[in-house]
């Protein structure tokens, strides 16, 4: 493993903590899409199938474990504990335009047309668009808590580290991977909005705010 991909995984994990802890800390999910919680379930679980019949590594088994866990907990944490506090008027980004073609596009570019494979690259299309009802929500409100902006930014940062990753495995392992290489540029681009944001504003120690 080389270090862009260590720490963009270090930032995915991180992004799942900091979610968590704001969820637990705040004892609310406002301001959380949990459309978009849902669809990153979905794509850990139909992604990290193989962990019912192939071994890689221990390091591979437990991330990949805890991406389920963890995407299942915080489900559990919007629907049941703290409910209340979400409001799904504002959650309201029809996830059916990301499901149809993220599936359709997977049964004609993939690897191989085996059940596993159609699986897995479905989560590669889904995850570079599971991000939308989230920021179609803040889109919706124009503003979010610093706290849930941090959240945001380290999952962003998890995906734009892939990107030297790929460039780094290729001129030393001779390896591309049109689909992920494609799916991240998309999912990367759909954040440079939130990042202007967060860097002119945020770190500035300004509220999070969409230009009107």
């Amino acid at each position: 493993m080389n270090i862009f991909r260590l720490f963009g995984d270090l930032a995915h994990l991180a992004s799942i903590f900091i979610l968590i802890q704001k969820i637990q800390k705040t004892r609310s999910c406002r301001g959380i899409s949990f459309k978009t919680q849902a669809l990153y379930a979905l794509v850990f679980m139909t992604r990290y199938i193989d962990l019912l019949f192939r071994w890689v590594s221990v390091y591979n088994f437990v991330m990949k474990l805890f991406f389920i866990s963890s995407s299942c907990y915080i489900l559990y944490l919007m629907k049941y504990r703290f409910r209340p506090t979400h409001d799904p008027s504002i959650d309201t980004f029809k996830v059916e335009y990301l499901l149809g073609p993220s599936f359709f596009l997977s049964l004609i570019f993939n690897y191989a047309f085996e059940p596993t494979e159609i699986l897995w690259t479905f989560s590669i299309y889904l995850e570079s668009v599971a991000i939308f009802p989230q920021l179609f929500m803040l889109q919706r409100t124009g503003e979010a808590e610093t706290i849930t902006t941090h959240y945001l930014a380290a999952l962003g940062l998890y995906r734009a580290l892939y990107l030297p990753n790929w460039i780094y495995r290729y001129f030393t392992e001779d390896v591309v991977d049109p689909i992920a290489v494609t799916a991240g540029l998309v999912q990367t681009g759909l954040y440079l909005d939130f990042f202007y944001v967060y860097f002119t504003k945020v770190l500035h120690g300004q509220k999070f705010e969409l230009p009107a």
